[in-house]
């Protein structure tokens, strides 16, 4: 394990951590990567069915763009690597983050029809990269969910593409999927939208 690739992974594990922490990565929910080098594209990924509350370095697997394993290291990579690879190359990211909240979840089964739904007004959009106004409008695409990947990895390359605004997506029934260019940003980013659709949902509730 290389220096850096090590610094790499111990600040997937502490960011997995806090994410845990939270109720946003329960049980063997979700998957974080961050860009190790662009050429080659190799990303370390957390792997297939741990707890995040309880990852540790081994658990931190070098991909290539292929999906496959550089590093040698013994498990599975996340099933959906190619999802993050997928932003990563749409985006130009340093990192994607993959949560599973209640809100998110939530979210997507009552606007699934719409096929996305939109948030404005709120002074914590300007938490987003970019954003320098509450009066900014973010379109969240909803995305069905399945378990074919790759098909779903070029779902999510046209909806990119399509949206080039837009600083997250969900898929249906499953959770968010948001990205920085380093991850600290895209932490930050989980930050405010879980903010946003909890606030959201809530206020629906209430009224």
């Amino acid at each position: 394990m290389t220096d850096n690739f090590r610094h790499i992974s111990q600040e997937l594990v502490q960011v997995a951590n806090k994410l845990h922490s939270r109720g946003w990565l329960l049980g063997t929910s979700g998957n974080l990567s961050t860009v190790v080098t662009r050429d080659p594209l190799q990303l370390a990924m957390t792997r297939s069915g741990v707890d995040k509350g309880e990852l540790t370095l081994a658990d931190i697997l070098l991909i290539d763009e292929d999906l496959k394993q550089v590093n040698g290291s013994s498990g599975k990579p996340s099933d959906e690597s190619a999802l993050h690879v997928a932003v990563v190359k749409a985006r130009n990211a340093g990192a994607v983050l993959h949560t599973h909240s209640v809100w998110s979840t939530a979210l997507s089964d009552l606007h699934y029809s719409e096929r996305g739904f939109a948030i404005e007004g709120f002074e914590m959009l300007k938490g987003l990269s970019g954003v320098k106004t509450h009066l900014h409008r973010e379109w969240i695409p909803i995305l069905e969910n399945s378990q074919d990947m790759s098909e779903l990895a070029q779902t999510v390359t046209k909806t990119l593409s399509a949206d080039p605004q837009t600083h997250a997506l969900v898929l249906h029934r499953h959770g968010l999927y948001t990205w920085g260019h380093d991850l600290k940003e895209a932490k930050r980013h989980v930050e405010i939208l879980e903010f946003l659709f909890e606030t959201i949902g809530r206020t629906r509730m209430l009224n």
